[in-house]
């Protein structure tokens, strides 16, 4: 009778953690900013029907990286887990805090199971609140952990190199304008230090803005309104056309997720 080949208990976990690391690091990046006026989500992201960003509840949204089909299926669940506790509780009672200890507890028990291949995504939860010091903004590795961040945040294929460009950078009280751009440059960047040139096709760009009259706070940035906002920010880009410039005013709540690429 052979001997069953053994694993260590920490060489499995290690196993693990790096074959999510490397599928969440062929996905491109995604940029979350605080600004004056609230939070702002910018993606590399060429699909217009494949969203990386995407509002969750009232004052929440979402942001992801990774293997679509899985940060897709969490993004539906969050969906789910804010309407059923804001119809049965209260909406102030549905916050980010909750749901990143939801997605925190689905993350670590598929992480940990060895039934299953780990989840290949990194996720963004951010809730804008009444003042710059109440907006909340955490990210959730492959593993289930939170980390609570302030001021900007990166994930995905170049996120170290991201946020070392951002963590130089951002100050609180910048304006979209200013923030977005900030947010773009540091997406151009490459390992090798050089610059790309982002466009506006190239982008998906959201905000959670505070002093929305609504009560959903959540709003896409697109067509010609997100050109003008590169544009007068000495940013390159490339106009978009007419049914662009139609959606400026949309606020739509999303019903697809992203990609994976």
């Amino acid at each position: 009778m052979s001997t069953p080949f053994y694993v260590s208990p920490q060489q499995a976990m290690a196993d693990r953690a790096e074959y999510a690391r490397k599928g969440i690091a062929r996905g491109r990046s995604v940029v979350v900013l605080q600004y004056a006026d609230g939070v702002v989500f910018v993606a590399e992201n060429p699909s217009r029907a494949l969203h990386k960003v995407s509002e969750i509840y009232d004052r929440i949204a979402f942001a992801a990286v990774g293997k679509y089909n899985e940060f897709e299926n969490l993004r539906i669940g969050g969906v789910r887990y804010a309407d059923l506790r804001g119809y049965t509780y209260d909406r102030a009672d549905v916050t980010a805090r909750g749901l990143a200890n939801v997605y925190a507890q689905t993350l670590g028990t598929i992480f940990s199971s060895a039934a299953e291949k780990p989840y290949e995504v990194e996720l963004i939860v951010a809730e804008v609140g009444n003042a710059p010091e109440d907006d909340q903004i955490y990210r959730l590795p492959h593993d289930g952990s939170i980390v609570d961040e302030h001021g900007s945040v990166a994930v995905g294929g170049n996120a170290d190199q991201i946020s070392s460009y951002l963590d130089q950078r951002h100050r609180d009280g910048m304006t979209l304008g200013e923030a977005l751009k900030l947010a773009v440059e540091s997406l151009s960047r490459d390992n090798n230090g050089g610059e790309r040139t982002l466009t506006a096709e190239q982008l998906e760009v959201a905000t959670l803005d505070r002093t929305r009259p609504q009560q959903r706070k959540f709003k896409r940035i697109l067509g010609r309104q997100l050109s003008r906002l590169l544009e007068e920010n000495g940013a390159a880009v490339s106009a978009e056309g007419p049914e662009g410039a139609a959606d400026e005013a949309s606020d739509s709540e999303d019903t697809s997720g992203s990609e994976s690429s």
